[in-house]
C-alpha cells in the first residue's frame, strides 16, 4: 500500500473513485452529489487551500480523502475540513481508511495545521481521534442537519472552540453538503 499527497494527473481516477464508492455504499444520487463536490474541489480550490491524500495498491487507486481550508473570522488558528473520504468497497474493512487518515493527519501536522474538522459518522471518525464539537461553540458554515456529526481533531494542542463565523472553500459552500 502506497500513500501519497497530491493529485496532479489523477483527477479523473479520484473523481471516479468517489462516485463509484458513494454510489455503491449509498445511492446513485449520492454518488453524483459527491462526484460534483470532488470535481469542484479539485478544479476550483486554490493550491494552498487543499490537500488530497491517496492510497494505491499495485498502482490501483483504492482510497482518497480531501482536506480543504476552513476559516473562522475571529480565530487565527489554521483549520482544514476533511470531506469527503472514500475507500473502494472491495477494500473496506481492511484498515486502509484509518491508515489513509493517519497519513493525511501527518501531512497536515507537517504543514502546521492546528485543527481538522469533519462532518460525518461519529462512530467512524472517533476511531481516528475526532471528538464531538458543539455547533454553538464552533460554528459550521451552514446549519447542520445532524449536529452530532460535527467533529474536531486538534493536531497540536487541546481542542477548544473556534471563534467567529466560519467559511469554507467554494466547493463546499452549498447547504446540500451540510
Amino acid at each position: 500500500m502506497r500513500f501519497s499527497k497530491g493529485y496532479a494527473g489523477k483527477e479523473a481516477q479520484i473523481i471516479s473513485l468517489f462516485n463509484t464508492t458513494f454510489t455503491q455504499s449509498e445511492s446513485a444520487e449520492e454518488g453524483l452529489l459527491i462526484e460534483a463536490l470532488v470535481k469542484n474541489q479539485l478544479n476550483d480550490t486554490p493550491a494552498n487551500d487543499i490537500y488530497v491524500i491517496t492510497a494505491e495498491d499495485s498502482d490501483a487507486l483504492v482510497g482518497a480523502c480531501i482536506f480543504t481550508r476552513l476559516t473562522f473570522e475571529q480565530d487565527d488558528r489554521t483549520v482544514f475540513i476533511l470531506a469527503p473520504v472514500a475507500v473502494t468497497t472491495e477494500k473496506q474493512g481492511q484498515g486502509i481508511g484509518k491508515k489513509l487518515l493517519a497519513y493525511g493527519f501527518q501531512v497536515l501536522r507537517d504543514a502546521n495545521v492546528d485543527i481538522i474538522m469533519t462532518y460525518g459518522d461519529p462512530n467512524f471518525y472517533s476511531k481516528a481521534g475526532f471528538e464531538a464539537v458543539n455547533e454553538s461553540d464552533t460554528a459550521a458554515p451552514f446549519k447542520l442537519e445532524y449536529p452530532h456529526g460535527w467533529l474536531g481533531l486538534s493536531l497540536n494542542s487541546q481542542l477548544s472552540p473556534l471563534k467567529g463565523p466560519s467559511h469554507c472553500v467554494s466547493a463546499l459552500n452549498n447547504p446540500a453538503y451540510w
